[in-house]
């Protein structure tokens, strides 16, 4: 078996997927319910959130790429940096690609078909990952004197995070994927 089923009752193949099986309400539920650092924060802290907060760090024109960045983990789940690198280490090693970037590739290119996007994210949206990873660090992440090296000269946002509950984070993801469906789409067609 190589699918999975969505919120919303649909089979989500992840050997095979296509645009048709990407629902916006789908990634927006299951992202609000899954916690950033695989929940070692000092409050639940959502990958919707983050998505969220990434979209306000871009220039307006990017925002869609930015809220939609991480919309893979709402279909292949997450791992942690440190996990993802050492797979990705030793697939290459042995010559052969990780089965996880693989998937995630795959679902990926099927995300960027259904939202009309480019696969190769902007500039902007890696450094505002970074800049949320850093304000992340700072806001919800236990202290510690060891340094993060990806995110060294990276600044975090000035502006605190203030975590949502999983129905919060949902309805605000959700609303500003369809504004920005609405409003991106638009300005693309003309």
């Amino acid at each position: 078996m190589s699918w999975i089923l969505t919120r919303s009752g649909r089979k989500f193949d992840l050997a095979n997927p296509t645009a048709d099986m990407v629902d916006p309400t789908d990634i927006a539920h299951s992202l609000s319910m899954q916690c950033r650092f695989n929940g070692h924060t000092r409050h639940y802290y959502s990958v919707a959130q983050h998505c969220y907060l990434v979209s306000d760090l871009v220039p307006t024109e990017y925002r869609l790429e930015a809220l939609l960045h991480d919309a893979t983990e709402a279909y292949v789940g997450d791992l942690v940096r440190p996990l993802k690198e050492g797979m990705r280490d030793f697939a290459n090693s042995h010559s052969d690609e990780c089965l996880y970037d693989l998937t995630e590739r795959r679902v990926w290119i099927a995300i960027c078909q259904r939202f009309d996007l480019e696969p190769v994210l902007p500039d902007c949206v890696r450094h505002a990952d970074l800049v949320a990873l850093a304000t992340e660090k700072r806001d919800l992440m236990p202290e510690h004197p060891e340094p993060w090296p990806c995110l060294e000269g990276v600044e975090p946002n000035a502006v605190p995070i203030d975590p949502w509950q999983p129905s919060q984070a949902a309805i605000h993801y959700h609303g500003r994927l369809l504004e920005l469906l609405a409003t991106t789409h638009r300005r693309r067609s003309a």
